[in-house]
């Protein structure tokens, strides 16, 4: 292969180090199996972000642009164009709704014991942030159609 740009190594532009290795983590605990030489092993599981918490977030935040939407539509669309407004109120009433039952559902997978081999979860946070991002969207949805409503009839 020929040369590169000026200024550029021959190899390219250079070597990219590799990720850094994780640190290997001890067992926890080895009980033995009686009678043999071989133990049982209890590894150490890190805490996992629950699927749930960060769902409940993206469709919170879903459903706090779309009341946004449902307000600028609402309050600038009058006559036959209030349709719009109707079935963007439906979309952030959806995933409004959705976020808040997620967003439940995680703070219980969270709260949950889980017993040493288990997976512990975490994203009480993060579920609490899509439970009130999605009320709001879907409040403000309906605010919004509330808006288009009164200012069609005016």
């Amino acid at each position: 292969m020929g040369a590169g740009l000026p200024g550029q190594p021959a190899g390219g532009w250079g070597h990219v180090p590799p990720p850094p290795k994780e640190a290997p983590r001890p067992p926890k605990r080895v009980e033995p199996v009686p009678g043999t030489p071989f133990g049982v092993v209890h590894l150490d599981v890190p805490p996992v972000t629950s699927g749930l918490a960060i769902g409940s977030l993206v469709a919170g935040v879903a459903a706090a642009l779309v009341s946004l939407l449902v307000i600028c539509l609402g309050a600038t669309v009058s006559g036959q164009g209030s349709w719009a407004t109707g079935v963007f109120t439906v979309l952030g009433v959806l995933a409004g709704g959705g976020a808040v039952v997620t967003g439940l559902l995680g703070i219980r997978q969270v709260r949950r014991p889980a017993s040493p081999p288990a997976v512990r979860f975490t994203g009480r946070g993060l579920a609490l942030a899509g439970i009130g991002c999605g009320a709001a969207g879907l409040t403000l949805s309906l605010l919004g159609l509330g808006l288009a409503l009164l200012l069609s009839l005016a």
